[in-house]
């Protein structure tokens, strides 16, 4: 199947590098980056030096990451075949089982338990996303229920569960070495985008290099011949939103060490974004297809837009309208061209 990548290149070196030059050599990844800088082009001379200075890039970094993060989790639904609508909510309820544990146990202890209640937070967090992750992926994969029914359900109950243990208020007061994750940078580079690339590098190696991987693809192009080509599709898809309640969960760390608290209710505009990040990067939302070299360059997209339009003091709801727009666009075009018989 010519849309499977290999996963026999030797090395997580290989991996890297074919992520890099998949920037360039990928038709999907040139039309991004001559969008990005005719971008880059038309926000400079409209907003002039402000866009170009290093308060705008660096607030660029800060924000990039959790939604990068949950369009990861999003992504790998996509590329098999499926979806995952509870990546919000997951990620919320993760944050508050950590920041909960945070809040309670983490101010009267000291020495090594001040440090290791902040592990078992995290920990706890992610005990969570992998009981939702799998509930998500059997009910799916082994009870044959579409994945859009399985994971809006999931949804609702989760967001029931989060609202109904905190009534909706906001937990708060983290622990310094949390809110650094967050916050703080590392010889300039947010560290929040550090987290982020030590997550998308390992994804990328897994969908690109991997057994999983690969079935992950063919399943998402034809989940009936991959099964009958001998492999195990429901483990497959089990390991996928497993992976993608994960990848949540790492999404509601950051950003519950952004803002210093954690909420039920927190980045819900996300969801439709990520959708929009993935497709526009690239991911073919039938499955099948679909790179973490082309996610990134959206998400880059996506966050100048938003940043330009936030120092040309546009209402954040015409960011919402324009995303929304390129969203549309982005599914027609291609479908467009093919009536009027031009190839890509």
């Amino acid at each position: 199947m010519s849309n499977t990548p290999s996963y026999l290149n030797k090395g997580p070196d290989a991996a890297l590098m074919r992520l890099i030059s998949g920037l360039t050599h990928d038709v999907t990844n040139r039309r991004l980056i001559i969008l990005l800088v005719a971008l880059v082009v038309v926000f400079g001379l409209l907003i002039g030096e402000r866009f170009f200075s290093q308060a705008t890039v660096q607030s660029m970094a800060f924000q990039l990451p959790e939604l990068g993060i949950l369009s990861l989790a999003m992504m790998i639904t996509l590329v098999s075949g499926g979806l995952n609508l509870a990546i919000i909510s997951t990620a919320n309820l993760c944050a508050l089982t950590m920041a909960y544990i945070m809040t309670t146990q983490v101010p009267g202890a000291e020495g090594f338990m001040w440090v290791g209640w902040q592990i078992t937070a995290i920990l706890a967090g992610l005990a969570v996303a992998a009981v939702i992750g799998l509930l998500n992926g059997f009910v799916i994969a082994y009870l044959g229920v579409s994945p859009i029914l399985t994971t809006l359900g999931t949804m609702t109950m989760v967001k029931g569960i989060a609202i109904g243990m905190t009534r909706g208020n906001v937990l708060s007061g983290l622990p310094e070495p949390i809110v650094f994750i967050g916050n703080g940078t590392v010889y300039g580079i947010p560290t929040a985008m550090i987290v982020f690339a030590f997550v998308a590098i390992p994804v990328a190696i897994m969908l690109g290099r991997t057994p999983t991987g690969a079935a992950t693809y063919m399943i998402g192009s034809n989940e009936k011949a991959t099964r009958y080509s001998g492999i195990d599709t429901k483990r497959v898809i089990l390991r996928v939103y497993l992976i993608s309640s994960l990848l949540a969960a790492v999404a509601g760390l950051v950003m519950m060490a952004r803002f210093n608290s954690a909420n039920a209710s927190y980045a819900e505009s996300y969801l439709l974004v990520t959708i929009l990040a993935a497709v526009l990067g690239g991911v073919d939302p039938m499955g099948g297809f679909g790179k973490i070299a082309g996610l990134i360059l959206s998400l880059i997209i996506l966050q100048v837009i938003s940043s330009a339009f936030n120092l040309l003091n546009f209402s954040q709801f015409l960011t919402l309208a324009i995303w929304g727009t390129i969203l549309v666009a982005v599914m027609a075009v291609p479908n467009i061209r093919r009536r009027l018989g031009f190839a890509d």
